[in-house]
């Protein structure tokens, strides 16, 4: 499959914000719609959802983000604050956010977070609910890309970190190998890698051949092959055939959202992939000023960019195509 190889000039800070603040528009695009078919979404929006528009089972407020952008906060601020990956203070953050009794929050991830609360060790919650092979959620894929942009420079660190930072509450090898192929996804685009070349950089020696594979065939895919469900490899791959099969930001998000099923997680992820490559200056202004953690994400990925260990720093610029007002 032939891609096009543009967006090479932008900068590391504007890709940096880009996949953060894109993470979010893809979970707050697709939070109101979590749960429809990809019929009922295309009845309802013909030319693709293009608009926060809020409401859904969740009866978010447009721009309103869910529980993928409120973990990878969590795991963004653990990061930079403690300077690196420190899975004690994770967890007692994620300890701390189900306390405030979110909207919503996985299964999974739940009862991994309840064994933490009655003081199973890290290392061992997310073992104790994937007994069977039966909790391969996407719940670590949809929340791993601050630890790419933490360690993007380091790549032993960013495999080992995906992987302690997924086994909290996915231990099943499919989601740990899922988040450290994201993330190396994410770290190619970071570094003004080809769409031609992502898929390449995702499964380079990833360990787990199913993964491997589901990352191998994404692009191949028909629409119709394309599953969108909670199924953390069906969540990696429809992510990587947005990017691949659209041309822009927004058309890549809206083509996620239009998948329906696991609307916000499969926007998440396809947003932090789509952020990294295309930059903040191409998601739309219209998304950005409604989003709400916008500018605790932004200081966030700038916090990130620095610790990343690279020389090359400055503000992201947001705008909107060249002539669009600052953010600021």
């Amino acid at each position: 499959m032939t891609v096009k190889c543009i967006h090479s000039d932008v900068s590391l800070a504007d890709r940096y914000a880009g996949c953060l603040l894109g993470l979010a528009c893809g979970d707050a695009l697709g939070g109101p719609v979590e749960f429809d078919s990809r019929e009922k979404i295309a009845a309802a929006y013909p030319d693709g959802l293009r608009e926060f528009v809020g409401g859904g089972w969740l009866t978010l407020e447009p721009g309103e983000i869910t529980d993928d952008t409120q973990m990878t906060l969590a795991l963004a601020h653990s990061l930079a604050e403690r300077g690196g990956l420190d899975m004690d203070d994770l967890a007692g953050r994620f300890v701390a956010w189900l306390q405030t009794e979110p909207k919503d929050i996985g299964n999974t991830t739940r009862a991994a977070i309840l064994q933490l609360v009655d003081g199973v060790r890290w290392e061992k919650a997310g073992e104790r609910v994937s007994v069977g092979g039966r909790a391969a959620g996407n719940g670590s894929v949809m929340r791993c890309a601050p630890v790419a942009l933490r360690y993007r420079t380091d790549r032993e660190r960013l495999r080992q970190a995906s992987i302690d930072s997924a086994l909290v509450t996915h231990a099943d090898p499919r989601c740990t190998w899922s988040a450290v192929a994201i993330n190396q996804a994410i770290v190619h685009l970071l570094d003004g890698g080809s769409l031609d070349r992502v898929i390449d950089a995702a499964v380079a020696d990833i360990e787990h051949d199913e993964v491997r594979q589901s990352a191998l065939r994404a692009a191949d895919r028909s629409v119709d092959e394309v599953r969108s469900g909670g199924y953390v490899l069906d969540s990696m791959s429809a992510a990587l055939w947005c990017l691949l099969r659209n041309n822009s930001f927004e058309d890549t998000i809206v083509a996620a959202i239009g998948l329906g099923a696991d609307t916000d997680t499969t926007g998440a992820v396809t947003g932090a992939l789509a952020g990294a490559y295309y930059g903040v200056g191409e998601i739309p202004h219209r998304w950005l000023t409604l989003l709400q953690p916008r500018e605790e994400l932004l200081g966030l990925a700038a916090a990130l960019l620095r610790q990343s260990g690279d020389s090359q720093s400055g503000d992201p610029e947001l705008h909107h195509n060249a002539g669009s007002a600052s953010l600021r």
